[in-house]
């Protein structure tokens, strides 16, 4: 990626109103069958065929993390939510393209008898391989495709089978269980072999001034900040795809993450892990700021 190389990957969109079993099957499946660097789950703002969701555009953002965070390889990106509007799947195409190859579009069967009139359908047929799921009573028409691959899915459920089932404000237990269910087994780490996995991924992965800071008895919102300098903003990406992919497998959970053209800031809950270009480090020297907290949490014991 530093060298120029864009990671192959897969784009998963949807409402996911709400996300489901059969969501998370077709993940797993596309992460056996497709040769990817990433899959990327894209909840939308609203479906362009749509005038509304059923839940709000942040509940699903969050159930999507909650269902698809504890998948390696997998990365929920609210592009498409941030921008408050619907967003053609061109547009998003085009977004991805700039950071990844965009190999793949993974749909439904469902979406096969309205998939040309999709905006700019023959542009992206001619750049995407379709990745089709299949669905109980839609065939898998698929002439207009130049190239396709067929994904089998066992679990035939649908969101609004969900909704008809279960009131909106009952699915965050849903999709909590199925999370419990991903995670179960894994093994759990004391948070200093939960900080030495940190450095060891980011150390390999040719980060620069790794640093750890303590802050367990200080006023901050995380118990320990680790700051690491980038080469640029791909290997800022790749530095947080690395680190999701080497430590969810472990158990970890990354809540949240912020990101612009300069730094990549994960929120692991009690662990902040800040990855940031040089120059941006150097102009904020946030080490400054923590180190302080540091001293001022030694001298008030």
């Amino acid at each position: 990626m530093v060298n120029g190389y864009k990671p192959v990957i897969a784009i998963f969109g949807g409402s996911f109103d709400p996300p489901h079993r059969g969501h998370q099957q077709i993940v797993e499946e596309a992460l056996k069958i497709l040769r990817i660097d990433r899959l990327i789950v894209l909840p939308a703002y609203l479906n362009p065929f749509k005038t509304s969701s059923h839940a709000s555009a942040a509940q699903r953002l969050e159930w999507c993390r909650q269902l698809f965070d504890p998948i390696p390889k997998v990365t929920v990106d609210p592009y498409e939510i941030e921008q408050a509007k619907s967003v053609p799947t061109i547009r998003s195409l085009e977004h991805f393209s700039t950071m990844y190859r965009v190999k793949y579009l993974i749909i439904g069967s469902d979406n096969l008898s309205t998939l040309t009139k999709w905006q700019a359908f023959e542009k992206m047929n001619e750049r995407v391989t379709w990745v089709i799921a299949t669905r109980q009573g839609h065939p898998l028409k698929t002439d207009m495709l130049r190239s396709w691959v067929r994904l089998d899915i066992q679990v035939d459920i649908s969101s609004t089978d969900i909704r008809e089932q279960h009131d909106l404000e009952n699915i965050d237990t849903r999709i909590m269980t199925t999370v419990k269910q991903t995670l179960k087994g894994k093994q759990t780490m004391t948070m200093e072999e939960r900080i030495n996995r940190i450095v060891s991924v980011l150390d390999e992965k040719k980060a620069e001034e790794i640093e750890v800071f303590n802050l367990e008895g200080a006023d901050y919102i995380a118990d320990r900040v680790v700051i690491a300098n980038s080469l640029n903003l791909k290997h800022t990406q790749a530095l947080y795809d690395q680190l999701k992919d080497a430590l969810k497998p472990k158990g970890e959970q990354f809540l949240h993450a912020d990101m612009s053209d300069e730094w990549i800031v994960a929120d692991l809950g009690d662990i902040l892990i800040h990855i940031m270009i040089p120059e941006y480090r150097q102009k904020y020297s946030l080490e400054t700021f923590l180190s302080e907290l540091v001293e001022k949490q030694k001298n008030n014991v």
